[in-house]
């Protein structure tokens, strides 16, 4: 059973998650939370699998309770759920720590699925976003791409986008890449683009000194530099 915090200022908002949450068989609210203050009162009493958070709340706002969630409960999965569509706020949220970004007109499936999804290994973001980060991976955020950059942040990947970093970093290109693991080139080049994203690079090159600077990896640039794959 899964358990639940649901943050939100607006009382019909956090009515409604509470709803869906309390639909599912396989899910309980234990908590909720009008501000982010109160986010962290709620993690530090019940430790929940999954803390679904708005971005914008007054005294503390959702980025920031993220940040907070993440360093009190590590274990804990955010789910950014959000009017903001804009690859800018979902950066920011997925650099604090939020394990998926939803907008707000997703149906109650969606949202549950999504829940689901964040307490597993997957990243749900909402399409239209998805789309802007995948095709994006340094766009009108890179400001904060470039800052991103340049600090000690450790993205959190998910387990195919780790494997993808790693055989990057043996040196095998996008068609090997793809072949090792059933996936088409245009995947894997979309699991680089999010990866560029999270680290806040331009290219697959930047990508691995990046890693490398980070201590993930033990890349073999040799192979990598020569590597005629554009992404």
């Amino acid at each position: 059973m899964l358990r639940l915090v649901v943050a939100d200022d607006h009382p019909i908002m956090r009515a409604a998650l509470r709803a869906y949450v309390d639909s599912a068989p396989d899910m309980v609210c234990v908590g909720e939370a009008q501000n982010g203050v109160e986010v962290i009162e709620r993690v530090r009493e019940e430790m929940p699998d999954v803390v679904i958070m708005d971005l914008k709340m007054p005294v503390m706002g959702g980025v920031e309770a993220t940040e907070a969630v993440m360093a009190i409960a590590p274990e804990t999965s955010v789910l950014a759920v959000t009017t903001f569509s804009s690859e800018g706020h979902a950066l920011q949220a997925l650099k604090a720590g939020a394990k998926g970004y939803i907008v707000k007109d997703a149906t109650a499936d969606q949202v549950l699925e999504a829940i689901r999804q964040v307490h597993g290994s997957s990243v749900p973001i909402s399409p239209d976003v998805a789309r802007r980060l995948e095709f994006n991976p340094v766009n009108e955020a890179e400001e904060f791409s470039v800052a991103l950059a340049g600090s000690d942040y450790l993205p959190r990947t998910p387990p195919r986008e780790t494997e993808v970093l790693n055989l990057l970093a043996r040196g095998f290109s996008n068609r090997e890449i793809a072949t090792r693991m059933v996936l088409t080139e245009g995947a894997v080049k979309a699991h680089l683009g999010r990866l560029c994203t999270r680290f806040g690079v331009r290219d697959r090159v930047q990508l691995l000194i990046r890693a490398t600077q980070l201590g993930l990896i033990e890349p073999e640039l040799e192979d990598l530099v020569s590597d005629r794959d554009d992404f």
